[in-house]
């Protein structure tokens, strides 16, 4: 049987929507990105499962070799890093699917890996940054012996020795997004320290991404996620306990019926000591080179069994009041009263070759205590709350989006090229692209007034697959994406909510998606040395575009500076946007991607030579 994949289109969207869900892009297949990238996602019965598990890591054997020398390469370039350090910073770069955790004993949230799609290129981080709650900084630490670059994994903290992260799983995606990795390997940051260390336990789970894991008493819970190769693709339904103390791994059979496979969902543990288990997504062939997503809405706790914590039940179950509206590539977050988070996401409507989705921003709260869902309300002006009833009541139809409560949107991007004709006339063609699917959302119709909710402040635009944290009781979000026309914005900015007082959203920093640089598809192959320093990555990429794009046109450019030790591929993979812009100017917009790669390369090696006499010189 044939297990070719169709394109996907918003996460491939072609999508990569797939690894969403994964982590990455939990919710859709898990792909969200770039256009021709292929989808990801199944399901079935266990022993389909089983079946096509064998077949993935057959075929995916030689892709992930491949991969697995690509990995290798960046390993060796960390592996130059010798000692810690912690460097003041702007805010990182623009990202989905990292991961980001409140520190358990100070006042910091700690975000780690992720990826970058420009439009030709997905870029690959294993970065650790810091955020100071208090100063409102960021701070990138260098930590020898990092995990290799990732996304779509998922990260836990525990109180444990002072505090300690631990990672588990999540991809790594060639620079082109046609081929994947899937790691399955275990790693904890001691915060107190401040190291790295990897975990080598046997039994655990296969490699996946889109999964999701829980701190329970004394062991880390990883339910599902998916695994797809350039054939074929799995998704899981598997739970693993493993044990902090004895730093062993066990694989559960809980009785009962439980979820179908998939990635992508809300896991979280309840006040009452269960697992619940809500959405996520999954795909399935309907027939030949067909494949149908699902976005799932059924939820279920996996409760312990008394009298061992290696028995446990499954059990559906049906909350009442609003639920979210269906959707994939949620963000989930816990608040101090235990109450469950879940904001944003996207629905697709998905059709054979085309994907559709609409984005939201959202917030909804499951209560497990009354097993209950709620969307969260926002405290406004009394005047505006007024004024917003009556637009209603009057004129429904004609309200405008202030006065119904619907959701902020970014504003329209433009975009403008160049088009030579052939008779060699240059013609500049300007276009104006609207976020898809970010029209107002009608509120749900429940018996609960909280579904109609509002906020007096700036609040985020609508996204999907963005990083969620509560500490002392505020909820922040980072970055995610949402999609306008062919271009995948993704974002960098981080807002908070207090959740005690329930006003309004603060934007703590602030992001233009108009200034993100987006590249059409390059119409030859590039390099295979580009596709090494596109999937390496760099934080410093769009702040270096923004200084060039800030300097005078004809002004002598200011070149980025060679840091003291840098090697030549360390700051060619830093500062790769700056010469592919410079490199762009120099040769005309209609010189092919591998000459201007060509160029860019050269005028980097240039630079790196000019400044390593003088950097010698200057420590002498």
């Amino acid at each position: 049987m044939s297990h070719e994949l169709t394109g996907g289109v918003l996460l491939g969207r072609p999508t990569k929507l797939d690894w969403w869900v994964c982590g990455r892009y939990p919710f859709r297949t898990c792909a969200m990105g770039k256009k021709g990238k292929k989808e990801k996602k199944g399901r079935g019965a266990e022993k389909t499962a089983a079946k096509m598990e064998k077949k993935v890591s057959k075929r995916s054997r030689k892709e992930e070799e491949d991969l697995e020398a690509l990995i290798a390469h960046f390993q060796t370039l960390d592996a130059k890093k010798t000692q810690v350090t912690e460097t003041p910073c702007p805010p990182p770069s623009p990202r989905l699917n990292a991961s980001l955790s409140a520190h358990p004993e100070k006042d910091e949230l700690i975000l780690f890996g992720g990826e970058y799609f420009n439009g030709q290129k997905t870029f690959m981080y294993n970065e650790l940054y810091i955020y100071s709650i208090r100063k409102g900084t960021w701070t990138k630490v260098d930590i020898p012996g990092p995990p290799p670059r990732r996304c779509a994994h998922q990260a836990v903290v525990v109180p444990q020795g002072g505090g300690q992260l631990w990672i588990f799983g999540g991809e790594f995606a060639s620079p082109d997004g046609e081929q994947f990795y899937h790691y399955k390997d275990l790693w904890v940051l001691h915060l107190a320290t401040k190291t790295w260390e990897q975990i080598r336990s046997t039994g655990g789970p296969s490699g996946r991404s889109g999964h999701r894991m829980v701190a329970w008493k004394r062991q880390l819970i990883l339910f599902g996620g998916f695994h797809e190769s350039t054939r074929d693709y799995i998704y899981y339904s598997d739970v693993y306990t493993f044990s902090l103390d004895t730093f062993l791994w066990s694989k559960l059979s809980p009785s009962g019926p439980g979820p179908t496979p998939r990635s992508g969902c809300l896991m979280a543990v309840t006040p009452q000591g269960s697992i619940a288990i809500y959405g996520g997504y999954s795909k399935q062939r309907v027939k030949k080179d067909v494949d149908k997503g699902t976005q799932h809405s059924d939820m279920f706790l996996l409760k312990p069994e008394d009298g061992g914590e290696d028995k446990w039940t499954w059990t559906r179950v049906n909350p009442s009041g609003v639920k979210p509206t269906v959707r994939s590539g949620f963000s989930v977050a816990v608040a101090p009263n235990h109450q469950i988070l879940v904001f944003g996401g996207v629905c697709d409507e998905e059709e054979e070759e085309h994907l559709e989705g609409s984005f939201f921003n959202d917030l909804y709260i499951y209560d497990a205590a009354k097993s209950r869902w709620f969307a969260a309300q926002l405290k406004g002006p009394k005047s505006e709350k007024k004024r917003r009833r009556r637009g209603k009541a009057d004129d429904p139809e004609g309200a405008t989006e202030e006065e119904t409560g619907g959701t902020s949107a970014p504003e329209p991007l433009e975009v403008i090229k160049e088009v030579v004709s052939e008779d060699g006339t240059v013609i500049t063609i300007k276009q104006v692209l609207t976020p898809s699917g970010l029209g107002v959302q009608p509120p749900p119709k429940a018996d609960d007034s909280a579904s109609e909710a509002s906020s007096t402040g700036q609040e985020p635009c609508p996204r999907s697959s963005a990083m969620l944290a509560v500490k002392h009781g505020l909820l922040y979000v980072y970055g995610g994406m949402f999609e306008a026309g062919d271009r995948q914005v993704t974002l960098s900015d981080l807002y908070c909510l207090d959740l005690h007082k329930m006003e309004e959203w603060k934007t703590l920093v602030e992001m233009d998606p108009k200034s993100q640089e987006w590249l059409e598809e390059s119409d030859s192959e590039e390099d295979s040395s580009s596709d090494e320093e596109g999937a390496e990555g760099g934080d410093e990429d769009q702040e270096e575009d923004s200084s060039e794009d800030s300097a005078e046109e004809g002004a002598d450019p200011q070149h980025p500076e060679v840091a003291h030790g840098e090697q030549y591929e360390e700051y060619l993979s830093r500062t790769e946007q700056h010469w592919l812009k410079l490199a762009r100017n120099h040769v005309g917009p209609d010189a092919k991607e591998k000459k201007v790669l060509r160029v860019a390369q050269a005028m980097a090696k240039a630079c790196f030579d000019d400044a390593v006499p003088d950097i010698a010189q200057a420590k002498h």
